[in-house]
């Protein structure tokens, strides 16, 4: 998944990190680069804790709907495979039609996701949009 991050500074600080999908997750680094290092644990942990509390993960939001309420910073983009989440990955079988394969794992390729971080972050938004599910 492709987390939007929004970097600033304020004087006499280091850079802070704040991620707009993920309300209270934030993080800080003595660097650009660090900040950006620092947001990808900061994401992984705050994901992590909300998958072990089964609470749905937050839709992600263009950056567009952010932009207003932080402007001046630098956006940047944190790429989380949400399959190496919530605990002990766990090999599985299962069936698809071969047009359907082909099509998730193009789909997969066009995000920059493995097959399996793709299938999970699927079921996870439609289990989001799906409560009953």
């Amino acid at each position: 998944m492709k987390y939007p991050i929004v970097i600033h500074k304020d004087d006499d600080s280091d850079y802070g990190v704040t991620v707009p999908d993920l309300p209270g997750c934030f993080s800080a680094g003595l660097t650009i680069d660090e900040a950006i290092d620092e947001a990808k644990e900061a994401i992984e942990c705050h994901v992590e804790g909300m998958l072990m509390d089964g609470d749905p993960i937050p839709s992600l939001q263009p950056i567009e709907s952010h932009k207003t309420e932080y402007s001046g910073g630098i956006w940047a983009i944190v790429d989380i495979d949400l399959s190496k989440l919530s605990g002990k990955s766990k090999r599985i079988n299962i069936t698809l039609p071969e047009r359907i394969l082909t099509v998730v794992d193009s789909a997969a390729s066009r995000e920059g996701e493995s097959r399996s971080g793709f299938l999970t972050r699927a079921a996870l938004e439609y289990m989001e949009h799906h409560p009953a599910a």
